[in-house]
């Protein structure tokens, strides 16, 4: 569980971040866009180097002493996201690619198994397409009905969408802790008690609320909840599927190899217990073991505190960008419950000619419908413009994407 800490000071923090010192054409670099890929602090950099030159060998296998360590390190990550997001057991933790693939395993390894033809998965409409994809290719291949809860006209979650959906025949929920475009945070502990009290089960989409917000295995009690290290400071290609013991002791494992075995003969095989069974293959060992870095930086700055200091530059921001006549803002109007994401339009400019132009002064945006086609396509376009804040962002660079987005109207509008 994550531990009390000081005050956040994003500008101290900042200087822990060498990619934020870098000038682009010429100006300071602005980077808003930590909800495609957050910026590594020295520490997780400094880490995965240290790897490189001193611990490098494969893990679960050898009992040389350079395997034992690399092992040892390993595992440590293991307990310590366990601990972070307290979770009942390690064996709950299992290591993936990232939350796609975590995802995909639920789909796979929980839902084909156990889920029979007719029986519903509700989602809702502001899901990525990770926890989107994979439930329409269940449905259309194993005859299971689709429900998706709506959003309200402050684009919060109708909670009262969700109740109807919850009928005897449902099985799922599947839904965004954190909506990657609007920025919403979703009730998910409301969501699971309602869930369960049906016997549905409910798999949580974490990337974009495992970086910003106290998530607490115990408290939210959903039966899985995915995440991915690069979204909080750690390396690309490494993600983390929690998911209850016994949940995932009855799952089939997801890809079959080395490692995650107990027997092979030519015939027959049975799987190796929690959580090697889902870890098949060597895995990105360097970013695991650089992860529980991401993690210790994260929960010394203390997440309640991550959490406030995004509420202090969503509200800085909202302000700001309601002020300016010519955007169109999607999202909550207020602060609190959402994170520091912020998707919107530019009257009469196409989204990639405002992101080019905010590029030209140092200002990193994303634009398209981010992985959230439906969703975005809903508010009348197939494009936005998505400036995302995170802990080392200040008011300062809010200021900067205002003025800049200013000369950018200006200069289409004469």
């Amino acid at each position: 569980m994550q531990t009390m800490a000081p005050p956040l000071d994003a500008h101290l923090i900042r200087k822990d971040f060498p990619i934020l010192q870098r000038e682009i054409h010429g100006h300071p670099l602005v980077y808003l866009d930590s909800a495609a890929s957050a910026q590594r602090p020295r520490q997780v950099i400094d880490r995965e180097r240290e790897i490189g030159r001193t611990l490098h060998a494969n893990v679960h296998r050898s009992v040389h002493t350079l395997a034992n360590e690399t092992t040892a390190a390993f595992e440590r990550t293991r307990d310590r996201v366990a601990s972070f997001i307290n979770a009942n057991r390690r064996e709950e933790i299992v290591f993936t690619r990232g939350t796609t693939e975590s995802l995909n395993i639920v789909a796979r390894c929980w839902a084909e198994k156990f889920m029979q033809r007719g029986e519903r998965i509700v989602l809702t409409r502001m899901e990525h397409h990770a926890n989107l994809v994979p439930w329409i290719r269940l449905a259309k291949s194993h005859g299971f009905e689709l429900s998706y809860i709506d959003y309200d006209s402050d684009y919060r979650l109708d909670m009262e969408s969700f109740e109807k959906s919850l009928t005897p025949n449902t099985r799922l929920v599947a839904v965004a802790h954190a909506s990657n475009v609007l920025g919403t945070v979703n009730p998910i502990r409301e969501i699971t008690k309602a869930a369960h009290e049906i016997g549905a089960y409910v798999v949580v989409d974490g990337a974009q609320a495992a970086p910003h917000l106290p998530i607490d295995m115990q408290n939210l009690d959903a039966d899985f909840y995915a995440f991915s290290a690069h979204k909080m400071l750690g390396p690309t290609g490494v993600g983390v599927l929690y998911g209850k013991y016994d949940l995932l002791n009855d799952m089939d494992p997801w890809m079959t190899g080395g490692e995650m075995i107990n027997r092979v003969s030519y015939f027959d095989v049975s799987y190796a217990g929690l959580p090697h069974k889902f870890e098949a293959g060597t895995p990105h060992i360097t970013g695991v073991i650089a992860f529980h870095e991401a993690i210790e930086y994260l929960d010394k700055l203390g997440m309640a505190n991550i959490a406030d200091h995004e509420v202090e530059l969503s509200a800085y921001a909202l302000r700001k960008l309601t002020e300016l006549p010519f955007i169109t803002l999607y999202g909550p109007s207020t602060a609190e419950d959402r994170t520091a994401v912020f998707s919107f339009n530019v009257q009469g400019v196409l989204p990639d000619d405002i992101a080019q132009l905010l590029d030209a002064d140092g200002v990193a945006v994303r634009t398209g419908h981010h992985c959230a086609q439906p969703l975005v396509e809903a508010f009348g376009c197939s494009s936005t413009v998505r400036a995302s804040g995170y802990l080392y962002n200040t008011k300062k660079d809010i200021d900067s994407l205002i003025e800049s987005l200013k000369r950018a109207y200006s200069l289409f509008a004469s």
